[in-house]
């Protein structure tokens, strides 16, 4: 698309181009919550609580700055008690799981019963961005306090909680006229079982009009086993989609992860996303996944203006003249008769990291750098000119240089 020339003494008119995305609805984002899909897939994900969260409990995510309620401690004498009533009542009075105590004692209970160790999300999004907070640098969790401060600490979860229907238009799905206003979010806590999951068997899959159009894997890391594996695993996954997913999901377009442990005959549904802008397309382009060919092929056609314009998302795009239609139509028909008596089965892209692609070796820029401190400090870490190493550096000759007048100093 050519730039928009503006004046010289004026500022630039020019517009940023957008996706061509479908409108993303209200609903739409709302069947991605976990626990909008989680009961009709519950044989298919792993082991997991929803734990429905209070305005209390939410104003407390949403609350400024890190505050955690105090650690369970073992009971002591009744003198100790005594003496240090004043410092009880202080504390006490700074705990701010009083005003949610049922979520708090839900919260204790579920990891007890899930074995002691989850990994928490919220609707939409798990604290991943986080992880540099916790003791382990997982999202492991043991105890309350441990899943307050991933999510408190989280840009991820105050995405979910302020921003969920950011870029969304209305739809008639939940009342026969377009909703006037944001819908009420019911938000939950899901807690999920740990798991040491292997990150190479992890896999993003999109789905378009309900064919599986491609899949990559999740980490963005070169795993040498996955090639001879390709072939089975696309295998599986489509199966997967065709007999738990296609028909059964309320949506035609959205994304999904799925996660498949050796032996490699299960696969698990681990989320479900919307199909829109705001998820990570991986190791595609989203405007890449836009334009793939299906069976069926993607054309629109807009007959109200005075020429004839065609989009179409398989490649062969045109913007013709209304006179010039019928020029067009045998090969349209032929091409129509090439799909049909086309019998070669669909194949849908599965894009594994090669040993040679940047995004294996792309250690200057590990996953979520951007949500764990200020870009400043990001960009500093970052060798070259001017970054940590040249410091580093520097500061260890400055060191020496002190050392040695140190010693030229003694000497005399």
């Amino acid at each position: 698309m050519p730039l928009i020339e503006s004046d010289a003494a004026g500022p630039s008119t020019e517009q940023p181009q957008r996706l061509p995305f479908p409108p993303v609805t209200y609903s739409h984002i709302l069947h991605c919550s976990y626990d909008y899909w989680q009961p009709k897939y519950r044989a298919l994900v792993p082991k997991s609580r929803i734990i429905p969260l209070t305005p209390a409990f939410v104003s407390y995510l949403h609350a400024d700055g890190i505050v955690l309620p105090p650690e369970d401690t073992p009971p002591t004498n009744d003198d100790d008690l005594d003496e240090f009533s004043d410092d009880s009542d202080v504390e006490e009075e700074s705990d701010p799981s009083k005003d949610w105590e049922d979520i708090h004692s839900q919260i204790k209970s579920t990891i007890a019963e899930l074995d002691g160790k989850v990994t928490p999300k919220l609707n939409w999004s798990a604290p991943k961005d986080a992880t540099w907070m916790a003791a382990t640098n997982d999202m492991q969790c043991r105890t309350p306090n441990d899943i307050y401060l991933l999510l408190k600490s989280s840009d991820f979860i105050t995405h979910d909680l302020e921003h969920p229907f950011d870029d969304c238009v209305p739809d008639t799905s939940y009342s026969p006229s377009p909703m006037p206003s944001l819908p009420q979010v019911n938000y939950n806590l899901i807690l999920r079982q740990y798991v040491n999951f292997n990150p190479s068997l992890e896999f993003r899959c999109f789905v378009r009009n309900r064919v599986l159009l491609c899949m990559c894997q999740r980490d963005q890391n070169h795993f040498d086993f996955l090639f001879p594996m390709r072939d089975s695993l696309r295998s599986r996954i489509q199966s997967f989609f065709d007999e738990k997913l296609k028909d059964t999901f309320p949506d035609s377009s959205f994304v999904f992860d799925v996660y498949i442990p050796p032996p490699h005959q299960r696969v698990w549904l681990i989320d479900i996303n919307p199909w829109a802008e705001r998820t990570d397309p991986l190791l595609f382009s989203w405007l890449e996944v836009l334009r793939m060919k299906d069976p069926v092929g993607i054309q629109e056609e807009d007959d109200s203006a005075e020429q004839f314009v065609r989009l179409s998302l398989n490649g062969n795009n045109s913007d013709l003249p209304e006179e010039a239609e019928g020029d067009t139509s045998g090969s349209e028909e032929e091409e129509a008769e090439h799909i049909e008596d086309d019998d070669t089965p669909f194949l849908s892209e599965f894009r594994l990291v090669k040993r040679d692609d940047p995004e294996a070796y792309a250690f200057t820029t590990p996953q979520y750098s951007a949500h764990k401190m200020p870009k400043e400090v990001v960009d500093a870490s970052i060798s070259g000119p001017g970054g940590m190493s040249e410091f580093l550096g520097q500061w260890q000759d400055i060191i020496a240089r002190q050392a040695q007048e140190s010693d030229t100093e003694s000497d005399h």
